[in-house]
């Protein structure tokens, strides 16, 4: 589904202080490349960064589309530690350094 494409991985939190600029950001980064079918943007939920993402899936989602986020947004996961998401920990192994394991 994704092979092929430049993928902007992103967690999103809707309490954190920076909400309001990123979800700006990442809806004028979606607008600017949506034509280049080959750029997307997958927002992955999380609460572990000081509780900033405490809501539901469906206040998430709903939270999601008062932002006007046309970026696609994926179940909340944990990024970090035991129980984080495959794909965190991949990204995380791949990466190394500072973000690594």
């Amino acid at each position: 589904m994704y092979k092929g494409h430049v993928l902007l991985i992103v967690n999103v939190a809707s309490q954190c202080g920076l909400t309001a600029s990123n979800y700006k950001e990442l809806n004028e980064l979606n607008e600017r490349f949506k034509e280049r079918k080959q750029f997307k943007i997958l927002a992955f939920p999380c609460n572990q960064f000081g509780g900033q993402e405490p809501g539901s899936s469906e206040e998430i989602m709903c939270f999601m589309k008062k932002k006007n986020a046309e970026f696609e947004t994926f179940e909340k996961v944990e990024v970090n530690g035991e129980n984080a998401h495959p794909l965190w920990k991949y990204l995380k192994h791949k990466q190394g350094g500072t973000l690594g394991e």
